[in-house]
């Protein structure tokens, strides 16, 4: 083992699946091939809402480290089906022949209680999916529990600290929004820098693929609003889709108010712009300011933390839902370009086989994917908006019902005692575990995916952190210094009053007149000043805004458009942070 510090592993018990006494001496033996250069230790983190007694027992393990019994008493204690009362626990130590007087000090010491929540809150957040675990100089291990993965990671040790900090901005709640914002400024610095021409350089780009005399070759620019932008559209489809069969717009009861309020939202910025363009030709952009940047929302409310109730969270979650589908529908039938018959039957025939495997309940994702694929050619060539392509390709893929779990888990441990049977029987003591085994288990995990939910879960990564702030960096890069910018042509009024006054005139605006007429209630944790906060923030339009002004105008507008949506996007992303800090001070 390389250098000269020591790796330190800590195994956390939850007390409540209690590890074998054999698989605890495994453990340390196989730890002892290190030498000196581990320092093991074990941290108790019960469930204490689950059984609030469990606190005596994990004081009664630590307490018993004093006298070097901890593993005994763990033993003892740990999965029983007695309650975890002091007598119980007195009764215990007194059995092992502990010495009572200095155990009952340690017990009742602050130091021992300290450590015990200690434990708690470090088994929180040291990133473990599933206890008992071990982690590697504080970097969780999920792998396998064999020897040769155990070791193979305590070798890897050197980069838990890269893995650490990567991992913890992406499970940051405003990491997604951050890294928007990054590429934005990273686009508009290298622009107006003096690299502009490099940059547009890279925009027209032709790549694609070509075959013989034929082939796809288009800009980057254009790969990236028409066919990445289809990935995400292909995730924010998947959501809609998993929000309205089994999420908050599945209960007619609990989806109206957001509805509601995205409905209000929606209409009210496009009337305003609608108002403001009368008779000009930007009036073609009155779907600009409809949208609403689920992503940067939620970052923006994730910086207030816990200040900011689970309702409120619940409710911008399934308002914005709702704000995408919106988008979607306003996108697809006002904002193609041109029409072509014959890809357009091309891509129906392909949605035909898409139904056609989803009713025979064909759920391998690749199959979908590919056609999908071929879709997304079929409507680019037809002159619809392309990424209509991940919004249909979401909804064709088949749900299903949940797995039978126990059934399931009954199944897998015959197959893995049938397996350890052969072990014992070998004479080496080793074997390999069966093709057909491996192929039972195989299949038992495939059937507990969700194939919508798993795809979905899949892209989040890609979407948020490769394709979002690519689309971000390639449509932000104004030359700031040679634009010429009026906030009070009817445009860019239009897409700043919609955003910054629209948007939370129309979410409010419509759910309190809903709550009056009692068409729908908003939940008793959201009072209004709070809901004024929210809907501020959901006029940060930024991406969905960019995809309609860049389907709605071009060259100077486009530019104009693009900047005013930045302007109006800053401005209630402040004003909402500011509302939403000072209503939840308390």
């Amino acid at each position: 083992m390389s250098g000269d510090k020591k790796i330190v592993l800590e195994g956390y018990r939850d007390l409540k699946r209690k590890v074998s006494g054999e698989s605890s001496r495994s453990l340390r033996q196989s730890l002892e091939k290190l030498g000196e250069s581990i320092h093991f230790s074990y941290k108790y983190c019960p469930d204490l809402e689950e059984n609030p007694l469990a606190l005596n027992a994990a004081k009664a393990i630590v307490a018993a480290e004093k006298q070097h019994r901890s593993e005994e008493v763990y033993q003892l204690i740990a999965g029983s089906e007695q309650a975890y009362t002091e007598l119980f626990i007195f009764e215990t130590a007194t059995a092992l022949g502990l010495d009572m007087v200095r155990f009952k000090k340690d017990f009742q010491s602050d130091d021992t209680l300290s450590r015990v929540r200690r434990d708690i809150e470090d088994a929180k957040n040291c990133g473990l999916l599933v206890f008992p675990g071990l982690t590697i100089d504080g970097a969780p291990y999920n792998g396998a529990w064999d020897d040769e993965s155990l070791f193979a990671a305590i070798e890897k040790r050197g980069t838990k600290t890269i893995k650490i900090a990567i991992e913890s901005f992406f499970h940051w709640g405003a990491s997604a929004a951050a890294v928007l914002i990054i590429a934005t400024f990273a686009a508009l610095l290298m622009v107006n820098i003096g690299y502009d021409t490099l940059y547009e350089h890279w925009r027209h780009t032709k790549m694609g693929l070509v075959f013989g005399d034929g082939g796809l070759l288009l800009p980057l620019e254009v790969w990236i609003n028409d066919f990445l932008m289809a990935i995400f559209f292909l995730m924010i489809g998947l959501e809609i889709k998993k929000e309205v069969l089994d999420g908050e717009l599945s209960d007619i009861k609990r989806a109206a108010m957001p509805v509601i309020g995205a409905l209000g939202g929606m209409l009210v910025p496009a009337l305003i712009y609608v108002l403001i363009n009368l008779g000009v030709p930007t009036l073609t952009g009155w779907g600009i300011p409809m949208a609403t940047d689920i992503a940067f929302t939620l970052g923006l409310m994730a910086l207030l933390g816990n200040r900011v109730p689970l309702a409120l969270k619940i409710f911008i979650s399934a308002l914005a839902v709702a704000d995408d589908l919106g988008a979607i529908i306003v996108i697809a039938l006002f904002y193609g370009h041109g029409f072509h018959w014959t890809p357009f039957i091309a891509a129906l025939v392909i949605i035909g086989i898409m139904i056609f495997l989803n009713k025979r309940r064909i759920y391998a994702i690749p199959v979908y994917v590919g056609l999908g694929l071929l879709l997304w050619y079929c409507i680019f060539e037809s002159g619809l908006h392309a990424t209509l392509a991940g919004v249909i390709t979401a909804i064709l893929i088949p749900t299903r019902g949940s797995a039978d779990l126990p059934l399931i888990a009954r199944q897998t441990a015959i197959i893995f005692d049938r397996e350890i049977s052969k072990i014992k029987d070998s004479s080496n003591g080793h074997a390999q575990v069966g093709h057909g085994s491996l192929q039972v288990l195989r299949s038992a995990v495939e059937r507990l995916k969700e194939p919508s939910d798993y795809l979905m879960h899949s892209l989040e990564k890609v979407v948020n952190f490769f394709i979002l702030p690519l689309f971000a960096f390639f449509n932000t890069g104004i030359l700031l210094s040679g634009s010429e910018l009026d906030l009070l042509a009817p445009g860019s009024l239009g897409i700043l009053a919609g955003l910054t006054i629209g948007k939370p005139l129309g979410i409010v605006g419509a759910c309190w007149i809903a709550s009056r007429l009692k068409i729908a209630q908003l939940s008793s944790e959201i009072d209004w000043k709070q809901l004024i906060g929210a809907s501020t923030l959901a006029g940060v339009g930024f991406t969905m805004s960019i995809v309609v002004a860049s389907s709605a105008f071009r060259e100077e507008l486009l530019t104009s458009s693009k900047i005013s949506i930045l302007i109006a996007s800053t401005l209630s992303a402040l004003i909402g942070l500011m509302v939403l800090n000072r209503v939840t001070k308390k």
